[in-house]
């Protein structure tokens, strides 16, 4: 190869190079690489039919208009469920008046033991603001699924049964469109001052 071809061949290279430098360069700058790979948020919530504890029927288009904390469990549950419940009563009692602007939820995951006059009689050891709703268990199971809520019975030595289920506060807006877990382990009047920005 003569010294012509070679200084032809550097300067094709050195050209080339730029080309991919230059191009790069731009691609950087306008942010037209690659499109990032980006997932939507998981949608939980959705339109239910279920009866409250007064067994009168009732839907999600009932709450819309104000934010909602719903809560999923049973009343036989030993702990946990009088635990959360008894922690968004003291959320609502900070929220004074304001309370009406908030509807709280508690929905049954045991509609075998847990009818209209059974969710009444537990709840009225909480605020009278809470809500506990029940149904079928084909109506309760879409609800459940619609939050991506786990349950499941599990037997007991005494021929009884408990329940397995998600404890987790859902948060939602005044469209009825998830926000966020709801935090309770923070004092009530924390919790009460983040609710009231989503009124």
């Amino acid at each position: 190869m003569n010294s012509a071809t070679t200084r032809l061949m550097m300067v094709l290279a050195a050209f080339l190079g730029g080309l991919v430098l230059c191009f790069g360069v731009v691609l950087l700058v306008t942010g037209g690489g690659p499109a990032p790979i980006t997932t939507a948020p998981a949608a939980v919530g959705g339109p239910f039919r279920l009866t409250d504890q007064n067994g009168k029927t009732v839907t999600d288009a009932d709450f819309k208009g104000h934010p909602m904390l719903v809560f999923f469990g049973f009343t036989n549950c030993p702990e946990v469920c009088p635990t959360t419940l008894f922690d968004i009563s003291e959320v609502l009692n900070k929220l004074g008046p304001d309370a009406d602007k908030v509807n709280a939820l508690f929905i049954t995951v045991d509609p075998e033991r847990d009818p209209p006059e059974k969710l009444k009689d537990y709840l009225s050891s909480f605020n009278p603001r809470l809500i506990g709703l029940g149904g079928d268990p084909a109506a309760l199971a879409a609800v459940a699924k619609a939050y991506r809520v786990y349950y499941k019975k599990v037997p007991q030595d005494n021929g009884n049964y408990t329940m397995d289920h998600t404890a987790i506060v859902y948060l939602m807006d005044k469209q009825g469109n998830f926000v966020a877990p709801f935090s309770l382990r923070r004092r009530p009047e924390d919790s009460a001052a983040d609710l009231r920005r989503y009124f």
